[in-house]
This record gives structure tokens, sequence and C-alpha cells, in this order.
């Protein structure tokens, strides 16, 4: 499961659903769902 800062929640939290995708910069970046209020979430990286 990977972690991201839910801005809903003010916590790092699980996100679910998550989707490998690639910013228009080259970057990749990672998108889901948070496990615990529903609020879309989105991590920069490549983890």
């Amino acid at each position: 499961m990977l972690e991201a800062y839910c801005m809903k929640c003010k916590q790092k939290r699980t996100m679910k659903d998550t989707r490998q995708q690639m910013m228009k910069n080259g970057r990749p970046a990672t998108s889901g769902v948070c496990a615990t209020c529903g609020t879309k979430m989105f991590k920069i990286g490549d983890k």
C-alpha cells in the first residue's frame, strides 16, 4: 500500500485504487483515493 498526504484528513493515509501515470514534464506520479474519506490523492514520484 502506498501512503500519501490527504488534504481533507490532514494526515498521511493509505491510497486505494492507485494508478500510475506520467506527468507532462515526464516525471512519474501516482493517483488514487484516500482509504478513509474517499478524497482524491496525488503523489509525485516513482513508488
